[in-house]
């Protein structure tokens, strides 16, 4: 079993090592999964084999030792040499590929557990949900508000809440599923979203938006001061930014070719209008201009949300983060 258990560690230690240098695609829910399972069988092993095994050869060695010790009392002699009790500690010592697999399981379980259906972290890369979340954000999302699904394979079993406009929420990115992504939710099942000229419209209603002081842009090569405004989807307020008169030519962009549903989606010089199917949600980054989202990528299908995020709990390079609720 040692033999065994180190050929598993030797492969653990691999398949990081190609993650963590980009030789493949890591996908920490199925490693989690796996290190769950493999280790609940060690300890299920130890508590129900080893363990007691152990524990009868030392009640073994201690009924040998005192039927000595009767033996030799009956032949007069009371002073016996001989402790076997370093010894029985030693037979009950659990061994290192135990203790390294048994040993951790209540540990990984309960991360796993937190992890899979309460509340899972992330880490922001890029600047398209500026000035919401900030490069270097690290946020924690809620895995049961939209409902309940299970690990690895993302299969929702219970209902909870619907997906509702304005919703910053993860997901599996649609063109890469290993990857996960994070947007504003501006359209649910049914609606026809629009951005037109850099205006917002929900169902041919403009968005509303109020301009309000300008934001200090960091995250990109420049570093400017960037035009923001407060806008309104639903009963949710929040801020974006946008570059007046910036000009973009949306068009579908997507490397596996045409995303599904394109039909829905009209692009013209003006913007893209897209009608979201059944099931699917339309979503844009808070950083008009520098956000690849459902106007170049399509749409985000129920199956791949991932969570609702909802608090920075930590930035190292902005202390003052910490604690940032948001929707």
């Amino acid at each position: 079993m040692s033999a065994l258990t180190g050929v598993l560690y030797a492969a653990l230690v691999a398949y990081l090592g190609g993650w963590y240098t980009g030789y493949w695609s890591g996908n920490f829910a199925l490693l989690l999964f796996i290190l769950t399972a493999v280790t609940m069988l060690y300890w299920l092993a130890e508590r129900f084999h080893f363990a007691p095994a152990r524990r009868a050869a030392a009640d073994a060695l201690l009924a040998n030792d005192a039927k000595r010790r009767e033996q030799l009392a009956a032949q007069g002699i009371s002073q016996v040499d001989g402790n076997v009790e370093p010894a029985r500690q030693q037979i009950l010592q659990q061994p290192w590929w135990l203790d390294w697999t048994a040993g951790l399981f209540p540990v990984i379980l309960v991360v796993f557990l937190l992890r899979s259906f309460l509340f899972e972290p992330f880490k922001i890369p890029s600047g398209s949900m500026v000035p919401t979340l900030l490069v270097g954000d690290l946020i924690l999302v809620n895995k049961f508000h939209y409902g309940i699904r299970l690990p690895v394979i993302n299969k929702k079993i219970i209902a909870n809440n619907d997906v509702k406009r304005g919703d910053v929420m993860v997901f599996r990115y649609p063109e890469d599923p290993t990857t996960d992504f994070i947007k504003r939710v501006v359209g649910v099942p049914g609606d026809e979203v629009a951005y037109i000229n850099q205006k917002l419209y929900i169902n041919g209603q403009l968005a509303p938006t109020q301009p309000v002081d300008n934001f200090y842009d960091d995250s990109g090569l420049q570093r400017v001061y960037r035009p923001r405004f407060t806008e309104k989807l639903g009963e949710k307020e929040h801020q974006i930014l946008v570059q007046p008169n910036a000009q973009h030519i949306f068009r579908p962009d997507r490397a596996d070719g045409p995303f599904p549903f394109q039909e829905n989606c009209r692009y013209t010089v003006e913007g893209v209008t897209c009608k979201v199917p059944a099931g699917n949600y339309f979503m844009m980054g808070d950083n008009r201009d520098n956000s690849r989202d459902s106007r170049y990528w399509g749409f985000v299908p129920d199956e791949n949300i991932v969570g609702k995020a909802f608090l920075v709990w930590m930035n190292f390079g902005n202390l003052k983060r910490i604690g940032t609720f948001f929707d």
